[in-house]
């Protein structure tokens, strides 16, 4: 049985960096696509990265341009984590940030993945 955990969500000022960590339990194939999704109220949850792997070579996909130059995804299959470094966080960052899991590659629609956590706070003031 999977299970995936996240830590490291709170409050910060615009301009401000937070890291995520996701701990995935009972996950034993290391080609599993990890990733987090995001949402805020009354918004549809969104990708913000995606990250599989393909032999010894990750293979990194984030959801927005923007969010390239800002977040780091960083994945080590050999603790199953999945961490998210954010930075520069401004408003429009503030969501409920969740990991997932689905076996095999990446796909863009949260609803195509099998296993997710139960999401962290990240708030971002002006």
């Amino acid at each position: 049985r999977v299970q995936l955990a996240e830590f490291g969500g709170g409050s910060v000022q615009s301009g401000g960096s937070l890291r995520l960590n996701c701990v995935a339990s009972g996950l034993t194939d290391s080609s599993a696509c990890m990733a987090w999704f995001r949402q805020a109220p009354g918004q549809e949850r969104e990708r913000v990265v995606l990250v599989e792997t393909d032999g010894n070579f990750h293979k990194t996909q984030y959801g927005d341009s923007s969010d390239e130059g800002r977040f780091v995804a960083t994945r080590d299959n050999a603790r199953n984590t999945l961490s998210l470094e954010m930075n520069n966080l401004i408003p429009e960052d503030t969501a409920t940030y969740y990991c997932a899991a689905r076996p095999g590659y990446c796909m863009w629609s949260p609803e195509l993945y099998q296993w997710w956590g139960q999401g962290t706070q990240v708030t971002v003031s002006s």
